[in-house]
């Protein structure tokens, strides 16, 4: 797009920030509809309008257009991506909602090992536009049918279960309820210093290596070493099953984000020191996701799940927005990466040692 329509990439990537920031904003509204009415309608017209909105990004030729389709996008993300998702099969699969998660997010981890391959195909074989157009028919006829179909009967919200460990009164919502349970604030800590570390070294990690003089090939192999590593953590999780308690799988998963950073920042730029990196942090990320699903009802009950769930996505999805900006300008007032990762470093150790101190009654007790 850069190059067939002469616009900057701050351009680009503003566009997809913007469409991050909405996503985040209407998490918590879409949320409490999936609680009240279900998921069935919104995730169908949700996989509707990523159809409509891929094919009108298809024919874009204004910068102005394409702010407005990525809000689109943005508010899709949040109707159809993994909060909607695991609300489903937390209020439908009884007892099984971890291993419906723990599965969903071992398939969910191959998305970009399949999709970003076939769209480069794409695109080079038939060009930007019309790959667009054949993601498009991806979203508007594979995904609307299996929303459609698989969806229709679902309920909202589980009928039974334990109720958030804080004590009721009158009026309160299962959301006032979470806020003033220090567990609450412990995950939300969990999730956005993840988001936000993320997203920067997702973004910046191609730069971050070039400016230590690594090759490009080394970085790809670097690069194309975390997706398998996420896959391959989360398939650990499905071997132990029950037996791991979701609070304990996100005291695991904070712990390896801040070791993969220290070891960015302070070993050899090898290429064996660079490839444990990448298998620590991708584990470590991949994991992530399953304890962000799996935790909220193990520590705050099962009651309004989605709304909760979420109110956490909401600044964990503003924070990756952010994120690459705000590393952006670190990096031009600091002239180099490492004082980016020193950031990163203390914002990890500061969000383990919140999440260690919320959630410190459960873990005792899941002991």
């Amino acid at each position: 797009m850069e190059a067939d329509l002469g616009w900057s990439r701050a351009d680009l990537n503003g566009a997809l920030s913007a469409g991050l920031l909405v996503a985040g904003l209407f998490a918590l509204p879409v949320g409490r509809l999936i609680d009240r009415h279900g998921a069935h309608l919104l995730m169908t017209l949700g996989s509707l309008a990523g159809g409509v909105l891929c094919l009108a990004w298809s024919q874009v030729d204004s910068i102005p257009l394409f702010y407005l389709i990525w809000v689109g996008i943005g508010m899709v993300q949040a109707a159809t991506l993994y909060e909607p998702a695991f609300a489903v099969i937390t209020a439908n699969l009884g007892s099984r909602y971890r291993q419906g998660i723990t599965v969903l997010t071992l398939l969910g981890g191959l998305a970009s090992t399949v999709f970003i391959p076939l769209t480069q195909f794409l695109i080079e074989s038939i060009g930007w536009r019309e790959a667009l157009v054949v993601l498009a028919a991806c979203n508007a006829f594979l995904c609307t049918g299996i929303h459609l179909v698989v969806l229709r009967g679902t309920r909202a919200q589980a009928p039974t279960g334990r109720q958030p460990a804080a004590v009721s009164h009158g009026r309160d919502t299962p959301l006032r309820l979470a806020l003033r349970n220090p567990a609450f604030w412990g995950v939300a800590a969990m999730v956005v210093t993840n988001a936000l570390a993320f997203s920067a070294l997702t973004f910046h990690i191609v730069p971050l290596l070039g400016e230590r003089n690594i090759s490009m090939a080394t970085i790809i192999g670097v690069v194309a070493v975390i997706g398998p590593a996420q896959v391959a953590g989360r398939l650990v999780l499905l071997a132990f099953g029950p037996r791991i308690r979701a609070v304990h799988i996100g005291a695991v998963s904070v712990v390896c984000l801040p070791a993969a950073i220290l070891l960015l920042l302070l070993a050899p730029s090898t290429p064996a020191s660079l490839v444990l990196y990448a298998l620590i942090y991708g584990a470590g990320n991949g994991i992530m996701t399953i304890a962000r699903g799996t935790i909220v009802p193990e520590v705050l009950g099962p009651a309004g799940y989605a709304t909760v769930n979420g109110a956490l996505a909401l600044p964990s999805l503003i924070a990756k927005a952010g994120a690459p900006l705000g590393a952006a300008a670190l990096w031009s007032v600091t002239g180099s990466y490492d004082g980016v990762l020193w950031a990163l470093l203390v914002v990890a150790v500061l969000g383990a040692a919140i999440y260690m101190a919320g959630t410190r009654p459960f873990s005792r007790r899941a002991s």
